[in-house]
């Protein structure tokens, strides 16, 4: 962390390193105690691609950027520049990021009130409409929902990774079947059409903040850009879901796809509604973003987000459970919130 810090070329010198990881992601994160009193946080990321974690953070700041003048405009944890660019330092394998520290205000309670849960569909609403205005300013990244599925088509074919996950032969046509559900079924429901917006897909009651108003609450400061993307924002309702839910925050977590169906998360979802519109096509591609984030993050690329044992469990999880529930799941339900 030091080095880079002394590549950024502040004058402060960093006094003390402290560790502040949630021990969940393979990414670590840090906090650097300056000589002057003040701290900046450093996030160390050894996932992927360099050039995409850089692009990544050069939208961050151009999102942040163009927030200003709304409610959101320091709402996020600003990315540090050096000579007005994003600084981001590379060595051998791993890449480094610092952030402004961000303040917090209060934090959600484990199980949320009613007033609570309408609040937070609110706040997602009207976040996700000032995102939607300033949208078209913030241009995309290389990086795509279909690129990342048939990545895992193809991989899953490779005896090599299966055999590394712990998965079967008989797992390929399964999980191909999944990713061409979700291509074909997303296209179906107009995909490419909808306008994509920065969306930070993990939301929980660890990574953001709240001012308590009432019997609700105003977001306040927002950390964590591990699963930044700019999609459509229904990728974001998931981990919405998971908040609402009655049993509230879990150590021991699973992905199942019950939360969307909680009645929490449809009063949740009827507030959201009732400040940013939905789409019959929107609510009905909530099923196409579950099956997304569960090949995705859990079975391509989880062993980036997860640690070892946390993320063998959930990808064996993902191939006898999640997936085959999937597909007696009917989603028509949520269609009553329109």
């Amino acid at each position: 962390m030091t080095a880079a810090w002394d590549a950024y070329g502040d004058r402060q010198e960093v006094v003390e390193v402290r560790e502040v990881s949630a021990n969940v992601s393979t990414n670590s994160v840090y906090l650097l105690v300056l000589d002057d009193g003040h701290a900046v946080v450093a996030k160390r990321s050894s996932y992927g691609s360099y050039v995409h974690f850089r692009q990544d953070h050069y939208r961050i700041h151009e999102w942040i950027h163009r927030l200003r003048g709304t409610r959101y405009a320091s709402f996020l944890a600003p990315v540090l520049l050096k000579n007005d660019e994003v600084f981001t330092y590379r060595d051998e394998d791993a890449w480094v990021v610092f952030y402004a520290q961000q303040p917090f205000y209060d934090f959600l309670p484990k199980v949320l009130t009613d007033a609570q849960l309408e609040s937070f569909g609110e706040e997602m609403g009207l976040f996700h409409r000032e995102c939607l205005e300033i949208s078209d300013r913030v241009r995309p990244t290389w990086q795509s929902l279909g690129a990342d599925i048939a990545s895992l088509h193809d991989a899953i074919g490779s005896s090599e990774w299966r055999r590394e996950r712990g998965f079967s032969d008989s797992s390929i046509s399964y999980v191909r079947a999944h990713c061409d559900a979700f291509l074909g079924n997303a296209d179906a429901l107009g995909y490419h059409q909808w306008t994509k917006i920065p969306i930070l897909i993990d939301w929980n009651i660890g990574n953001f903040s709240v001012g308590m108003d009432g019997k609700g609450f105003k977001f306040f400061s927002r950390w964590d850009y591990d699963w930044f993307r700019i999609e459509p924002r229904m990728l974001d309702l998931y981990f919405c879901a998971r908040v609402c839910r009655a049993e509230g925050d879990q150590t021991a977590f699973s992905y199942t796809v019950d939360p969307l169906f909680d009645e929490r998360f449809m009063k949740f979802l009827r507030a959201y509604h009732e400040v940013h519109r939905l789409t019959k096509e929107e609510l009905l591609f909530l099923k196409e973003s579950y099956r997304f984030f569960i090949l995705n993050y859990v079975l391509r690329v989880g062993e980036h987000f997860f640690q070892p044992d946390i993320c063998h469990r959930l990808q064996q999880e993902t191939v006898h459970d999640y997936l085959p529930h999937l597909e007696q799941v009917d989603f028509e339900p949520l269609l009553e919130v329109l």
